[in-house]
């Protein structure tokens, strides 16, 4: 490997510093997870499952028995629990450094509901994570220990091929389980430099900074299968060719959550051909995903749905 390829090894020491990690039971969240503790940081794992949550800790301490790691019960999907969440989170009185919104869902075949009356996979990849960055904003540190604090939006390449449908947001008119996806994840992306933006305009020294996985071998992944056998069978061979392990998928995350190189506002991915596979390295961004007048848009009416207001 290239000495000048990022990897887990050029982690900044993370000793000092709280990280709250979304979806970090299994894949790519999980080795997030797992590498924060390693390099010291105590890592808070923000998933909807304790007993998935409880042998997810259970493993990252066999690796390294000194791990700081804490359960804290969250579903995205539930505006209830992202309230619930930051609630608690602000009554404890506790500051972050790190917040990764990685909790995802994928190729839910039928259109469904949340209890807040959102299509699903919007509601989990991307609302809920809006709503529980507004409230947890306050308690992110300005900076620390020489480096700025981080949120990072976990987005994918689907967002190329994305379209938020700003009248219809919840595709009660025209589902599709891909459609459903793209839409989620281009609204993370948009939703990653819209806060740079406004971090920036702000005066705040705290970064936000999208990036995806590129093409990663995980539990989400596999979910094509319930979309049916041809759409199972044409991601398992996608995976074949393209795929990395969870791991190196997880790198681009690692490098906006620690590398002082990273900067706000940046999208970052995988190197390799098509960004399927790599180290993290700048990422393409398709040409609609940086559109202000829609990612304010977008902002205003996530607001609205949330109810969770920004404090800037």
């Amino acid at each position: 490997m290239p000495k000048d390829k990022w990897t887990t090894a050029n982690i900044p020491p993370q000793t000092g510093r709280l990280a709250v990690v979304t979806g970090a039971t299994s894949g790519i969240g999980h080795e997030a997870a797992l590498a924060l503790a390693r390099a010291g940081a105590q890592v808070v794992l923000a998933a909807r499952n304790e007993e998935k949550a409880q042998r997810a800790m259970a493993s990252i301490r066999r690796a390294h028995p000194s791990a700081r790691l804490e359960f804290h019960p969250l579903d995205t999907a539930r505006l209830a629990s992202v309230r619930e969440f930051g609630t608690r989170w602000q009554n404890e009185g506790q500051q972050l450094d790190i917040l990764l919104l990685n909790a995802g869902i994928a190729a839910v075949p039928k259109r469904e509901e949340t209890e807040d009356g959102f299509e699903r996979q919007f509601a989990t990849n991307y609302l809920g994570h809006f709503a529980l960055t507004g409230l947890l904003l306050p308690s992110i540190r300005s900076g620390r220990l020489g480096s700025a604090s981080r949120i990072v939006q976990v987005a994918s390449l689907a967002h190329r091929r994305g379209q938020i449908h700003f009248d219809d947001l919840q595709l009660q008119g025209a589902y599709t389980a891909q459609g459903a996806y793209r839409q989620s994840k281009l609204a993370m992306l948009m939703f990653g430099l819209e806060l740079d933006r406004r971090l920036r305009a702000a005066g705040s020294p705290i970064l936000s900074i999208p990036v995806h996985p590129g093409v990663a071998r995980t539990d989400i992944t596999r979910l094509g299968d319930r979309a049916g056998p041809v759409q199972g069978l044409a991601a398992r061979a996608i995976l074949t060719l393209l795929g990395q392990p969870a791991a190196q998928g997880a790198l681009p995350l690692l490098f906006a959550a620690t590398a002082p190189q990273a900067k706000g506002g940046i999208y970052y991915g995988p190197d390799g051909f098509w960004e399927a596979r790599g180290y993290p390295a700048p990422a393409d961004v398709a040409p609609h995903a940086p559109d202000q007048v829609a990612a304010q848009r977008l902002w205003s009416v996530s607001q609205d749905l949330t109810g969770v207001t920004y404090p800037f």
